[in-house]
C-alpha cells in the first residue's frame, strides 16, 4: 500500500497514452508488440510511450493482483474509524499502525463521518473478530469502529476508463 500519492491531475496525456493505460490496465503482463498492434502504433514507439509514461510517475508500478477467496481471504471488510483526535502526530501514529496489519489492503484517510476507511481481507467473520480485537482496537488514538461486511464484490476498477 502506498500512503504518499500525488493527487495533481496529468493533462498532457493524449489519446494514445490513454489507450495504452487502458490496455495496461487490463493486461499489465502484455507484450509490446501486442500492446502496440491495438494502440496503433509501432513496437519501438509504443515502448518509448511506455517508458515515458513510467518516468513521468503517470504508471506508479506493475502488481500482481491475488483473487482473496483463491488465498483464503474471501470476506471483504469495510471499516469506519474515527478517531480521539487529528493531530499530525496523532494521524501519523495511527497510519504507521494501520499499515502493519496484514489483512489491510487499503486504508483512505476521509472527510466526513470517519477519519478512516479500512478495506480488509479476512478468512470469515471469526477471522474479522481477531483482527478488530488485536490490531484496529488496538490501534493508536482509536474512538470509534464500524464494520460492514461485503456480501459479493461486483467489479473492481483501478482507473476508470481513460
Amino acid at each position: 500500500m502506498n500512503t504518499a500519492r500525488s493527487n495533481s491531475v496529468n493533462t498532457s496525456l493524449d489519446d494514445t497514452d490513454r489507450a495504452i493505460l487502458n490496455e495496461l490496465q487490463q493486461n499489465g503482463r502484455i507484450t509490446n508488440t501486442e500492446l502496440a498492434g491495438l494502440v496503433g502504433l509501432s513496437p519501438s514507439a509504443a515502448l518509448r510511450r511506455v517508458r515515458s509514461l513510467e518516468e513521468s510517475g503517470v504508471i506508479d508500478r506493475y502488481v500482481a493482483l491475488c483473487n482473496p477467496a483463491a488465498v483464503g481471504r474471501g470476506t471483504t471488510v469495510f471499516v469506519e474509524i474515527s478517531l480521539t483526535s487529528q493531530s499530525a502526530t496523532d494521524l501519523d501514529a495511527f497510519e504507521a499502525g494501520v499499515i502493519a496489519c496484514p489483512e489491510v489492503i487499503s486504508c483512505h484517510l476521509m472527510a466526513g463521518n470517519s477519519d478512516y476507511l479500512v478495506q480488509l481481507a479476512c478468512n470469515d467473520v471469526s477471522d474479522y473478530e481477531r483482527v478488530h480485537r488485536d490490531y484496529l482496537a488496538q490501534l493508536p488514538g482509536v474512538s470509534r469502529i464500524r464494520s460492514s461486511f461485503a456480501l459479493r464484490s461486483i467489479g473492481h476498477k483501478y482507473i476508470v476508463d481513460f
